[in-house]
């Protein structure tokens, strides 16, 4: 038998890539009887029938799995926003790190079209996100300006690229590897959002021998289901201070004696990032009543 990864599925069969094969699989038996759900990323054995067809036998354990996408087994999130057209969704990227958080997973932020902007605008906003501990690149498709340091990251890793359409993922990956052929979409002009450009999930090999999940653009993301008291650690700077907070089970919301609310006074947190805390903070007491 063969091991490899599933990289696509479509039409009740899957492709799964082995070290330098690409097979079309179908399922051994058994699987037509179980509940057993097969996703892009899980590591499989095949048994070769035909010259390029083969006959999944097996699914290996998964190290996780997410549900928007639809991917197993993956190691990081690249969370993709432009600097411009359309404007950078910061509500929307702190979602998607608490997502990639909840998860376990590391998230890293690259702000693309960077040849839209003055550069000390660009390096401003990098630098909030920088000052916090996360990983941030600056990048440009078009001028190919940091793709080098982009396509690094996802050396052999499983990635996922999120983000909001229009901001550039599917050109960022033809920038990596100009033989993708990938469509991309123009922003709306009247809307500045991006149109949906991508349509399923699936994996793409990359040379360096990474994979990298390209996902349809969206311009919501529902949190996970947290504790109110949870959603602090998801936000690494204000669970920073609010270690020094008067009550343990301080909120961050106008309690006295709130470090986090004395460390905003002073400039040391971003003015954005509290607020979309404590919006999320309204949303997850919300959602906690639900269930």
């Amino acid at each position: 038998m063969l091991e490899g990864t599933i990289v696509k599925g479509y039409s009740g069969f899957y492709y799964v890539q082995t070290k330098d094969f690409l097979w079309e699989c179908s399922l051994r038996g058994k699987y037509r009887v179980k509940d057993q759900d097969f996703l892009v990323g899980d590591r499989v054995l095949i048994t070769p029938i035909a010259e390029d067809k083969a006959v999944i036998e097996q699914v290996l354990e998964r190290k996780n799995q997410l549900t928007r996408p639809a991917v197993a087994n993956v190691e990081q999130v690249i969370i993709v926003m432009s600097f411009a057209s359309p404007k950078p969704d910061l509500n929307l990227l702190d979602r998607l790190l608490v997502l990639s958080g909840h998860h376990g997973l590391t998230g890293i932020i690259c702000f693309n079209k960077l040849d839209l902007i003055a550069v000390e605008v660009g390096l401003k906003l990098i630098k909030i996100y920088q000052n916090i501990g996360y990983s941030v690149l600056g990048v440009s498709a078009k001028t190919r300006q940091g793709v080098g340091d982009l396509e690094k990251v996802f050396k052999n890793k499983l990635s996922v690229l999120a983000g909001p359409s229009g901001v550039g993922k599917s050109s960022l990956l033809q920038a990596i590897q100009p033989e993708f052929v990938l469509k991309t979409g123009r922003v709306s002009e009247k809307t500045q959002r991006g149109r949906h450009t991508t349509r399923h999930v699936e994996l793409l090999k990359l040379n360096n021998g990474g994979y990298v999940a390209d996902t349809p653009g969206f311009s919501r993301v529902d949190l996970p289901q947290l504790a109110r008291e949870d959603l602090a650690f998801y936000f690494p700077e204000i669970a920073n201070f609010g270690a020094s907070c008067r009550f343990t089970n301080c909120l961050h919301r106008g309690e006295p004696g709130c470090a986090v609310e004395d460390a905003f006074r002073q400039g040391l947190i971003n003015e954005e990032r509290i607020k979309n805390y404590q919006s999320f903070l309204t949303e997850v007491i919300q959602n906690e009543r639900r269930y």
